[in-house]
């Protein structure tokens, strides 16, 4: 009863395609849950993706940006310092990870950080100054003055 039939609508439009893939990955699989994130605008067109990433350093994670696609990857690498420990409890979730995240046009990543086991991604949406709204002045017609032919 969730599922909606956009098909119909595939044929009288031209230029969605990408909205409507958008809603048909939406409605299809569940969602992954792992790692937490928030999502936080930080001003007018700045926006951050804060990643809960406990027990993964720098070199675990790398953050690529490619056709408004946003993906976020983590994998553990395998620590290899000779000591042998044994984990009795392993509480800490260090699977590997691959996040997506769809970007709205023109917005492009700023940086990233890694403090406290959060990962901080920066996001701004520059809009190319062809795009963005301008004012057209309005000039007043000049008063035409009709002159007198003497006939």
């Amino acid at each position: 009863m969730r599922h909606f039939d956009l098909s119909p609508l595939y044929r009288t439009t031209v230029g969605f395609d990408r909205l409507f893939n958008l809603l048909d990955q939406g409605a299809g699989a569940e969602a992954p849950s792992y790692p937490p994130y928030d999502i936080e605008r930080t001003g007018d067109n700045a926006y951050r993706v804060t990643m809960a990433v406990a027990g993964f350093a720098d070199k675990d994670l790398s953050i690529e940006a490619r056709e408004n696609v946003l993906t976020v990857k983590g994998e553990k690498q395998a620590e290899t310092d000779g000591s042998e420990r044994q984990v009795i409890y392993r509480g800490i979730a260090g699977r590997a990870f691959e996040r997506r995240f769809q970007l709205a046009d023109y917005v492009v990543v700023k940086g990233a950080s890694l403090e406290n086991g959060l990962l901080h991604i920066d996001l701004v949406r520059e809009v190319p100054e062809q795009l963005k709204p301008r004012q057209v002045p309005i000039r007043a017609a000049q008063a035409k003055q009709i002159e007198q032919v003497a006939a």
